[in-house]
């Protein structure tokens, strides 16, 4: 069995799937320079299941009737049971009428079909006086990041917050630093030279494997 096989069996998950009418930008996981790729759905997900926005940029394979479509977390749906998916219209579509409403779909947390490399994208306001990152565009969930100011050869941690970004109050104290991404699974993906700017984005030359 591989990896995601046995992560699968623990994770087989049944609950209900509404649908809304879907925010990348605006949603809770902050997602708002990234636009969903062709073929790969967007959902909410319930606060019962948020885990500090912890899956965040996870993907779910949904099935229901036969059919199975895959969509990204993009959000969270407050007050929704638990193992909730509140999905993007096109993605509610895909499995039944939008007329039927609420579904009872099962659904596994899977590996997130993603093309490139994984991004870090840092939040406005952030100068080497205060860090704040998060993770895009990546394979798997984000677990944690660190940051080094030296190369890798030590690391600092931070601290996640609920709205998908991980924040150093007091920053790094320098102008560029490498960032070191950490997938649920314990993969790992180094970001070299990131500028500690407003906005900036920066591209891996990997994703997590």
């Amino acid at each position: 069995m591989s990896l995601d096989e046995r992560s699968l069996a623990r994770r087989s998950l049944s609950g209900q799937a509404t649908y809304y009418g879907g925010n990348v930008a605006g949603g809770t996981c902050s997602f708002s320079t990234y636009t969903l790729p062709s073929g790969l759905y967007g959902t909410a997900l319930s606060d019962s299941n948020w885990d500090d926005s912890g899956n965040c940029g996870g993907c779910a394979a949904v099935t229901y009737g036969g059919k199975t479509i895959t969509a990204m977390i993009v959000d969270q749906c407050p007050g929704c049971g638990t193992n909730h998916l509140d999905l993007f219209p096109d993605a509610f579509s895909a499995l039944a009428a939008e007329s039927v409403g609420v579904i009872d779909v099962t659904w596994d947390y899977v590996p997130c079909p993603v093309p490139g490399n994984l991004e870090i994208h840092m939040k406005s306001g952030v100068s080497e006086y205060w860090f704040s990152a998060q993770v895009v565009n990546a394979h798997r969930r984000t677990a944690k990041l660190e940051v080094s100011t030296d190369e890798g050869s030590t690391w600092i941690a931070t601290t996640r917050q609920s709205y998908n970004f991980f924040e150093i109050s007091s920053g790094v104290g320098a102008s560029t630093a490498w960032i070191r991404a950490t997938s649920h699974v314990g993969t790992t993906v180094v970001v070299k030279d990131v500028s500690m700017t407003s906005d900036a984005m920066a591209t891996a030359t990997a994703n997590y494997t």
